[in-house]
């Protein structure tokens, strides 16, 4: 069916959901471009929707259903087709579906609706996904997935939709309970079945020759289609996907070339995704899909021309005298005649620094005396926070001494690592200031995870048993994030950083006393200062900013070595028993083995015993707090001393 006229009548019918009610700028953008070409256009509310989100709708719609969360979006377009009725929906040449998981229009949806009109079919889409011939949903009655149009975006011609066989499929439509079902009941089979009864179909960005090449094309080569095809929208998940997926299948470019794309060739606003992702994302999830690594020049300046008005503060805490001459070397890095506090504890050390100025030159420098409470986490949050809001960015750094392992030069590096990456030279100091001034989304720039010596445990490890603490500072912040155990935690954990004060607000209004810390002797971990050195990236995504890992490129090549050898070291054990080409194998192999390995059952059984133990103490009125934290020492002191037995005895396997 050609639609040869010059109006067409569309109706449309846009499912919506948000686990919070709250409705992101991105969907009434999306609607007010397709409400230019419908008469009629529906918003179906999958759950619940505020009163402003309901206002957003109400401007770019002319209905608004709300209905009971269930039966994701092919359940909602049902409620849809209900609510309007069929013999309402046969008075329109077209019927859309369409739902909240696109991002768009990225080009307008003129071209799209005036090209498809002119096509001989019976129902189209925006884009395809191809046959996979396996079902990983494990709910698709064929056993694999069958090519099709994808159901985010789906327009159905009256044509078809006049039709029984159309219409049947709606009124038989299974119960769906799960999102697996979603797509195997509806979505993956709709376009076998309506094309086997004789329609027609097509889609509007054609991904035939990519056949072979990807079985998502929209996911796996977004920059393609986005950049060379003109594809309107992008998926919300783009920015969310299983990185296991992404880099089985490419090197994980897809959605960062499709967004700086999108933000420097076409007028559609970037900030309507950036909105939405921090708020109902996973920022490790984000960090890592989009790649959120500044490798800045050490020796040159990028854009030496441009100049700044931005009021920058360096904010540094020194306890130890003898690090003064170190921390100043470092300190000479910052712009002239920029401000520069420094806090310490001991009357002494303050001496120390005092009498050291002049070598610092043309500095505007406050020196602090602070209570030794909290360490450079209080020297931040209260002796430095009267004076946060009276810079654009700031630098926070502090003297650090790692004695609690040895080899000491183990944490020196840990030292050199965190002073080196924000202030490695004047250079690098001018190119984080510009970085911060051309990316107005970043809030807080950090080292990477360490990973020498070690420190190499600390990759998976990164919340080192603060998991607990950090949700509850973050809920005493009345801070609410996407925060997984599983994932990590985007923190400086050196507590050395560049941010904007803006971008850390709900942290620094708290209005932290010294009281609110414990006093010394601290531990290496379990306290507020461990919470909140890992809870820095939550606040910053909670202001509506993003925080990112930053080197200079001398130190970028230096990780980069790193990484390859320790990746290398491993493979070299892994693949003279396990064969595998990819990651995601090797990681699953280790999961079988983990399951059926009868030494890590043992370990379970301990732990659980431990725990057992622990829980029924608690349980005794007179059990006191500290006897609850020494217990919770002891666990993984036992674990490593299972461990040291099993792997000795292996060792003596071996030799005999």
């Amino acid at each position: 069916m050609i639609l040869n006229k010059e109006h067409i009548k569309r109706v449309a019918i846009y499912v919506f959901h948000d686990a919070d009610g709250i409705v992101d700028d991105y969907a009434p953008v999306f609607l007010a471009e397709l409400k230019k070409y419908t008469d009629h256009l529906l918003v179906v509310v999958n759950g619940e929707v505020n009163a402003e989100g309901a206002a957003k709708f109400s401007k770019v719609s002319d209905e608004v259903l709300v209905r009971e969360n269930e039966g994701y979006d092919i359940t909602g377009y049902l409620a849809g087709i209900q609510h309007l009725t069929w013999g309402r929906i046969e008075q329109y040449d077209e019927c859309i579906f369409a739902n909240s998981t696109l991002y768009g229009p990225i080009y307008p949806f003129k071209e799209m609706f005036d090209t498809m009109s002119k096509r001989d079919i019976d129902f189209w889409g925006i884009t395809k996904h191809h046959m996979v011939e396996w079902d990983c949903f494990g709910t698709c009655k064929y056993g694999y997935i069958p090519e099709h149009i994808q159901s985010s975006f789906l327009v159905i011609r009256s044509s078809m939709g006049k039709t029984d066989a159309y219409k049947d499929v709606w009124n038989n439509l299974p119960v769906i309970h799960s999102y697996a079902e979603a797509i195997g009941f509806f979505e993956v089979i709709f376009t076998k079945e309506s094309i086997e009864k004789g329609f027609t179909a097509d889609v509007y960005v054609n991904t035939d020759d990519l056949e072979g090449y990807t079985r998502y094309p929209l996911m796996m080569m977004s920059s393609e289609l986005v950049i060379n095809r003109k594809c309107p929208v992008m998926k919300q998940k783009s920015f969310s996907q299983n990185y296991f997926d992404i880099l089985t299948d490419t090197v994980g470019n897809a959605t960062m070339d499709s967004y700086l794309y999108v933000k420097e060739h076409t007028n559609y606003d970037v900030n309507l995704i950036w909105n939405n992702i921090l708020r109902i994302n996973n920022m490790d999830e984000i960090k890592t899909i989009m790649h959120l690594n500044y490798i800045l020049p050490k020796n040159h300046v990028l854009c030496p021309d441009v100049k700044t008005n931005a009021k920058i503060a360096l904010m540094i805490h020194i306890y130890y005298e003898e690090l003064v001459d170190y921390c100043f070397k470092y300190i000479k890095s910052m712009p002239k005649n920029t401000d520069i506090f420094i806090t310490t504890p001991l009357e002494k050390t303050k001496l120390g620094i005092e009498g050291k100025l002049n070598a610092l030159g043309d500095y505007n420098v406050k020196v602090l005396l602070i209570e030794n409470r909290g360490r450079d986490v209080s020297s931040l949050l209260v002796g430095c926070a009267p004076y946060l809001y009276d810079y654009d960015y700031v630098c926070y750094a502090h003297d650090k001494k790692s004695t609690q392992m040895k080899p000491y030069c183990n944490g020196e590096s840990f030292s050199y690592q965190c002073f080196e990456n924000i202030l490695g030279s004047s250079e690098l100091v001018q190119n984080i200031i510009q970085t911060f001034e051309e990316n107005p989304k970043l809030g807080l720039l950090t080292p990477p995870v360490p990973s020498h010596g070690n420190f190499y445990q600390m990759i998976g490890s990164e919340w080192a048993g603060d998991y607990e603490l950090t949700i509850d500072l973050m809920k005493k912040l009345g801070i609410k994030v996407n925060i997984k155990p599983e994932r990590a935690p985007i923190a400086p954990l050196g507590t050395m950083f560049w941010f904007r004060p803006q971008a850390l607000k709900t942290l620094i209004d708290y209005g932290w006393q010294y009281k609110d810390f414990p006093k010394e002797p601290n531990g290496t971990d379990g306290t507020i200062l461990h919470a909140i050195e890992r809870g820095y990236g939550f606040v910053v995504q909670y202001e509506g900013y993003y925080p990112a890992w930053l080197m200079h490129d001398k130190f970028a090549s230096i990780e980069t070595t790193n990484l390859y050898f320790m990746m290398r070291e491993i493979n070299k054990k892994i693949f003279p028993h396990y064969y595998t080409s990819n990651l995601f194998d090797v990681v699953e192999h280790f999961d079988q083995y983990v399951a059926h390995c009868p030494e890590i059952k043992e370990l379970r059984d301990v732990v659980s015993l431990l725990q057992w133990q622990i829980d029924d103490l608690k349980s005794q009125n007179n059990l006191k707090f500290q006897l609850e934290k020494k217990i919770k020492k002891y666990i993984p002191q036992k674990v490593l001393h299972f461990y040291r037995r099993i792997r000795d005895n292996r060792r003596k396997r071996k030799v005999s």
